[in-house]
């Protein structure tokens, strides 16, 4: 490139409400230097003009807590604007001492909006509808694509993922919104619960595969292809408890572990490597609150946000223990 100059064009600069951006020319010299009397850089549009239609200036990936102005560009066949308020009832409990409450919020609707972008514009204005100054509501969430499972709440009186809910897919348009907390687990605070009981049966149940000590061992088994066909629905369970609230056999009085636990079971009892642990998990389940007090009433199959086979993980579990109890009794 030495004798010749290099020429950078720049069309399309970041644009600022209080400055209007035209095209940038910079000519560097042979050495890099720059030559400041070919550059045309940003002018205040008190002083020079850009002819109408020039440009637009719009507002980039707009957060769920603005407001509406009616500027928005409205998704094809979406009703929306700033005349369409989404009505959201929310079952409130300040401690799990204090009594609920139900208290109605109205938050502006936007295309494709979600649960969670409900609570987050009802966060930041705190306001019910009828013009009362509250707390901002408590929740649980995380990941916002249904992976988590922190955000497991009641809509609309069935327990589902609040990302996932879709507010124009709820229902029709002018019904309100409930939203309540799961009963099953312990209440922190108004939407937020104490799901710690799914986790300690987890652990109760040593759901993982034992591997310490082979890091030097070099590659474990192989899985067949049919194995881990069988195996993967089983391992996208999220913990999200939507089994645990739909069961009925599943009560805070009680010790049953739930659909989610036992179909873990299944999945670690099923690795060549987890299998190690298989009569310890087997033990725990033919416990109190094991997978004999199933009533397979189904529920778990039809709300569950990843369609994971759970009557088929408590057949096979159940199946499990028969011969490991029969084993056990001849072996003694």
């Amino acid at each position: 490139m030495r004798g010749k100059t290099r020429k950078y064009s720049c069309s399309d600069l970041p644009r600022d409400p209080t400055l209007e951006s035209f095209p940038l020319t910079l000519t560097l010299s042979p050495k890099g230097e720059r030559e400041p009397e070919k550059i045309s850089s940003l002018r205040s549009p008190s002083r020079l003009s850009a002819p109408p239609g020039a440009y637009t200036v719009r507002r980039m990936n707009p957060t769920t807590t603005d407001r509406i102005d009616g500027s928005t560009a409205a998704q094809p066949g979406a009703p929306t604007g700033p005349d369409r308020t989404v009505t959201i009832r929310i079952r409130r409990q300040d401690a799990p001492d204090k009594e609920p409450h139900w208290e109605e919020f109205a938050v502006p609707h936007r295309a494709n909006m979600n649960i969670i972008s409900c609570l987050q514009w009802i966060a930041a204005h705190p306001t019910t509808a009828d013009g009362t100054a509250t707390t901002p509501p408590v929740w649980e969430s995380s990941c916002l694509e249904e992976v988590c499972g922190a955000c497991t709440m009641l809509i609309n009186g069935r327990t589902r993922q609040a990302c996932s809910a879709l507010v124009d897919k709820l229902g029709p348009r002018d019904e309100p919104i409930t939203l309540e907390p799961l009963t099953k687990f312990p209440l922190v605070r108004d939407l937020f619960v104490d799901r710690q009981r799914l986790f300690n049966d987890l652990q109760r149940v040593k759901a993982w595969v034992p591997i310490d000590g082979t890091y030097d061992l070099g590659p474990g088994p192989k899985i067949s292809q049919d194995l881990q066909e069988e195996r993967y629905p089983l391992s996208r369970c999220i913990s999200c408890g939507c089994c645990l609230e739909a069961c009925p056999q599943y009560t805070p009085a009680n010790k049953f572990v739930g659909a989610a636990v036992i179909s873990q079971v299944r999945l670690f009892n099923d690795h060549p490597i987890g299998k190690a642990l298989k009569s310890d998990r087997l033990d725990v389940m033919m416990e109190e609150g094991g997978v004999a007090d199933c009533g397979k009433a189904g529920n778990c199959v039809e709300v569950c946000p990843k369609e994971i086979p759970l009557l088929e993980s408590i057949a096979a579990v159940q199946r499990q223990a028969t011969v490991y109890a029969v084993k056990r009794f001849f072996t003694k």
